[in-house]
């Protein structure tokens, strides 16, 4: 006597990985299936929910219209961002989530905003990038070649004279190595970070910390920019109250520089009164020459133009204790070869800066 065929449903509990590969996101779905003569036939809520994890390639452009929408908070504003037909690029999206099985935005009356499910899809998108980039970066290695991207996010006192010199250093040994330069005051720096935007940030005071991997730290004592025939130029101690009875320029509340010193002058009871504020430190080293008022920098910012019209002096460390120019990167994450081998040039490179050698003067660097 035969046996009866065998026709029974299972329930089987498949924990999947997140959706590129990694774990720590995991999907937990229960999958219904019948067992006929040794035959599996998985639902197709299963089905669905695998299809994503193996294309990841294949979405590579919808997710970077994703990323879009979100920095944009519009379809329209994405579209015209991306050079794509606003309806275009509703289908892309609408026909994403349909495959992935859950909405990534919230429909807001002003726009669109990321909801759970769509910071953890575009969180893992910046991952998988960063991780593609260190791999290509390690493989270019492998072949002798060096290639590879930085992305830096920086302090403007880094423009003028330390970037620009540590970037064709490293340039002129490695040519295929491309650079992108993002001017960020410290709490944008740190947001950099966190979102894969940026591979490194060399910033004085950043705000939080919690993200933040320091790299390397030098004190950095805050300087009174001035013409030389300012009167505080001929006095060897500058007191921070001697700026606070003087016209100044300063820069805006969100800069490191401008912390420190509401922080000190609060501590005295006075306060910051600049005739001019403003976010661009380029306009406080030039506005002085105009008007004969006092501005503010840190040395890695300031270089003596030769012909004895300014003058670097600085503020009381009685008054103004030095703050912290910090090269960090995102905490746990692997760089790619560029970038973390620049990183170890910028380090020595500070390393060999000291300020207090001259009075705001940058040192040459060493090789």
């Amino acid at each position: 006597m035969t046996a009866a065929p065998v026709a029974r449903k299972w329930r089987l509990l498949i924990d999947m990985a997140g959706p590129f590969g990694k774990g720590g996101n995991s999907v937990s779905q229960v999958a219904v299936f019948r067992v006929s003569e040794n035959c599996y036939d998985f639902t197709n809520a299963v089905k669905k929910m695998h299809r994503p994890w193996s294309g990841f390639m294949k979405h590579l452009q919808t997710f970077r219209l994703i990323e879009a929408v979100a920095r944009a908070g519009s379809m329209r504003r994405a579209a015209e961002d991306m050079n794509i037909t606003a309806s275009a690029l509703v289908r892309r999206v609408q026909r994403f989530e349909a495959e992935f099985g859950a909405e990534l935005f919230e429909r807001l009356p002003g726009g669109m905003r990321l909801n759970p499910a769509g910071e953890l899809v575009l969180q893992h998108y910046r991952t998988t990038l960063s991780d593609l980039s260190r791999v290509h970066s390690q493989v270019a290695d492998l072949s002798g070649e060096r290639r590879g991207h930085v992305s830096i996010a920086c302090s403007q006192a880094m423009l003028p004279y330390f970037l620009p010199q540590e970037i064709s250093k490293y340039r002129a040994d490695h040519t295929g190595v491309t650079f992108t330069v993002n001017v960020r005051d410290r709490a944008q720096a740190e947001q950099e970070l966190a979102n894969y935007a940026s591979d490194l940030a060399l910033v004085f005071e950043p705000v939080y910390l919690v993200d933040f991997e320091v790299v390397h730290v030098i004190p950095q004592a805050i300087n009174v920019v001035m013409r030389s025939d300012h009167p505080l130029a001929a006095k060897e101690e500058i007191r921070l109250r001697d700026c606070l009875d003087t016209a100044h320029v300063a820069p805006s509340i969100k800069y490191g520089v401008r912390h420190l010193m509401d922080f000190a002058a609060r501590r005295g009871t006075r306060r910051i009164s600049p005739v001019v504020e403003t976010e661009s430190f380029e306009l406080i080293r030039h506005y002085v020459m105009h008007e004969n008022v006092i501005g503010f920098q840190i040395p890695i910012g300031l270089r003596d133009p030769g012909d004895g019209s300014l003058v670097f002096k600085p503020i009381s460390e009685r008054d103004l204790p030095p703050g912290n120019l910090i090269l960090g990167q995102m905490r746990g994450r692997t760089l790619p070869v560029a970038s973390a081998r620049f990183a170890m040039q910028l380090a020595n490179a500070l390393k060999n800066f000291t300020s207090s050698e001259t009075e705001g003067q940058p040192i040459p660097h060493k090789n």
